[in-house]
């Protein structure tokens, strides 16, 4: 495996170019006048992103770990795929042995210049170990699959039938996940989550509307009397309360 490379990018745009740009895509979806000019406000926007690069080796665990299930299936001939469902509490991201679920943070300002900046955040990953790997030489057919997506080249073919070093494997699972056959079987250790963030909740601010309560994903929190009550144990420090807490008395930074 290599290390991952950071992405951090700026892009810059003339505001009146944007404008045009604006203009042409309003005419192919609109009739309107050629004499239209679309205003384009000064303003600022921030927003968090989550996805899934090529490098992806369909190992699933991003998709067993997702505690919304929002991460659909992966196969040999797809990739798995971040829905709406997400709650962007970074977990894949955290999980993912290889590094290949990426989050983005983009900031867009227009002012006389349209800049837009795009920075990867950096994610701690958790432990992963194998504990026990096996092919059932009965079973293996020779497809190859196992080899084409081992990310550590653990695996080879020797006589028609899959071989695993085991001083190499780390894993994570691809294999048995692609394997046709299902000729593999793989156990392994999987770290706790890494809490890089925090939920601060000001009890004076909090007009116990119940908001954070009937949208928490994963029952996380409560309201109890005039107090907010919060289960660390159950909380996966998504953004869903902090966001849509109507006084702001619920706030997710980092720690």
């Amino acid at each position: 495996m290599k290390d991952g490379f950071i992405m951090d990018v700026t892009f810059k745009k003339d505001r009146k170019e944007l404008q045009g740009e604006v203009k042409i895509k309003s005419m192919e979806i609109e009739h309107i006048d050629e004499d239209f000019q679309p205003e384009i406000e000064e303003c600022s926007l921030k927003q968090k992103f989550i996805t899934i690069s090529p490098e992806c080796v369909r190992c699933n665990l991003c998709v067993e770990e997702c505690p919304v299930d929002a991460i659909t299936e992966a196969k040999s001939d797809k990739q798995p795929r971040i829905t709406d469902k997400c709650v962007k509490c970074d977990i894949c991201a955290e999980t993912c042995p290889i590094g290949a679920v990426k989050i983005l943070e983009t900031t867009s300002d227009v002012n006389e210049e349209v800049k837009f900046h795009v920075k990867e955040e950096k994610v701690p990953h958790r432990k992963l170990k194998l504990k026990n790997i096996t092919v059932d030489e009965e079973k293996c057919e020779g497809s190859g699959e196992c080899v084409k997506f081992c990310p550590t080249s653990a695996i080879s073919m020797k006589k028609g039938k899959a071989v695993v070093d085991t001083s190499l494997c780390i894993g994570c699972g691809a294999c048995a996940n692609v394997c046709p056959e299902n000729a593999i079987v793989l156990e392994r250790d999987l770290g706790s989550i890494i809490k890089t963030k925090k939920l601060l909740v000001d009890q004076e601010t909090c007009v116990q509307c119940m908001v954070c309560e009937e949208n928490c994903p994963v029952e996380a929190i409560q309201l109890e009397g005039d107090e907010v009550v919060l289960s660390e144990d159950k909380c996966i420090l998504c953004n869903v309360c902090s966001t849509k807490c109507p006084v702001g008395a619920l706030k997710l930074e980092g720690i």
